[in-house]
């Protein structure tokens, strides 16, 4: 089933309220890997809980604190079944994919002893990244690197060369932030396991245009935000098989995720996940995340990733014919594009396409190792969503043909 972009349209705030205001040259936003637009229904849902049962979860006894529990409960449900979960309660709600992936990383501390080994990738985001460093050095493991194949993505070859039965943990983005490339998860979640190793999977790019199966895919650990996959910011998920969340450390310690403490230092920690939801929760964001789930799956995966293949080869086709732009990852099959034009400064080059109305990402999309593989110092990158049309990418094309013009951008 092909989908309808601007029928889409008419469910975002930002372009039935706000395309006009772009001083006339509409409104072309590309930087969907950065985060996405929120359809009403996400703000309706955010929104309910602000208008209507505004309570603390898991702390009180009386009918509007049981209303924002029912809700949230069934919040965690509708996202256990969008990814497949087991259980609701593999379900932990985070601030997003940044926590989550600290959660697990300063959670498996006790786990982990010296000459251990972590294994992550040349193109990492540093949330994936940072974390892992820190807990290197306070247990003593070491920090190991899939290297990418020539086209810049991970396979399961480069990851047997470097896993060992030292290695604890492996952590992996499924989709990589700025090449782009989707990995087959499957198997090397299978190399993984032939070596007793946690797998972790960083979903941020990919829970918003794929199908995503935990219980298929066997991954131990998953983390994703929400605002990148068109629900609120600030709201996140860690899900985790029920055995393995039940060896973590909680990061955070405070109200309600304890059963008991005393004077004397005792502590219980109360089951999981409430157990990694210490303080009071963003129950806005998690009613608002539970409504994005449900919109792009009355869309459908297949129709959004057929959209974007479309409109990727335009914008390929288009930046080929121009003539002045190098593609780092051309054969990618997800939205993301990454380029360069000939002899521009990535900054500058998104400056001129704002110039022009056209929104794009430019630096190095904190995946600051990825440049050792690249060799240049930052990209640019065109990141695609269902509701881009046409029109968009031909916008786009026509104003990076002129990108080397880019001091008209500052003298206009």
């Amino acid at each position: 089933m092909r989908l309808d972009p601007y029928q889409i349209r008419k469910d975002f705030p930002m372009y039935v309220n706000h395309e006009s205001k772009f001083a006339g040259k509409g409104l072309v936003y590309l930087d969907n890997s950065a985060t996405t637009f929120k359809p009403f229904s996400v703000i309706e849902a955010s929104d309910h809980y602000y208008m209507d049962i505004t309570a603390n979860t898991r702390r009180g006894d009386y009918s509007l604190a049981n209303a924002a529990d029912q809700a949230f409960d069934e919040a965690r449900r509708v996202v256990a079944k969008f990814i497949n979960a087991k259980t609701p309660e593999e379900v932990i709600f985070t601030s997003g994919d940044t926590q989550g992936l600290n959660e697990v990383a300063y959670g498996m501390i006790p786990l982990l002893h010296k000459g251990d080994e972590i294994i992550l990738s040349q193109s990492e985001h540093a949330s994936n990244v940072l974390p892992w460093f820190e807990v290197a050095k306070l247990t003593g493991a070491e920090i190991k690197y899939v290297m990418l194949d020539e086209k810049g993505k991970v396979t399961p070859e480069g990851l047997r060369k470097v896993i060992s039965d030292k290695t604890k943990v492996v952590s992996l983005a499924s989709v990589s932030n700025v090449m782009g490339y989707v990995i087959d998860v499957k198997e090397l979640v299978k190399i993984a396991h032939e070596y007793h190793a946690i797998y972790i999977d960083d979903a941020a790019q990919s829970i918003a245009h794929m199908k995503t199966d935990v219980q298929d895919s066997d991954v131990d650990i998953m983390v994703f935000s929400g605002h990148k996959m068109l629900g609120p910011t600030g709201i996140g998920v860690l899900y985790g098989k029920m055995e393995v969340l039940e060896k973590l450390h909680p990061l955070l310690y405070g109200g309600e995720m304890n059963a008991r403490f005393n004077s004397d230092g005792y502590l219980s920690l109360d089951d999981v996940p409430y157990r990694f939801e210490a303080g009071t929760q963003n129950v806005a964001g998690v009613l608002g995340l539970a409504a994005a789930c449900q919109y792009l799956e009355n869309i459908g995966f297949d129709a959004i990733s057929s959209h974007e293949r479309e409109l990727r080869k335009l914008a390929i086709e288009g930046l080929k014919r121009n003539g002045n732009a190098i593609i780092y990852n051309e054969d990618a099959d997800t939205g993301i594009i990454t380029f360069n034009i000939k002899n521009v400064f990535p900054q500058d080059v998104a400056t001129y396409l704002s110039h022009k109305g056209v929104f794009v990402r430019s630096g190095t999309h904190c995946a600051k190792i990825l440049p050792e593989f690249l060799h240049v110092d930052g990209t640019v990158r065109a990141s695609l969503y269902l509701y881009n049309t046409k029109e968009d990418i031909m916008a786009f094309v026509k104003a990076c043909a002129t990108a080397e013009d880019y001091l008209d951008a500052f003298f206009d």
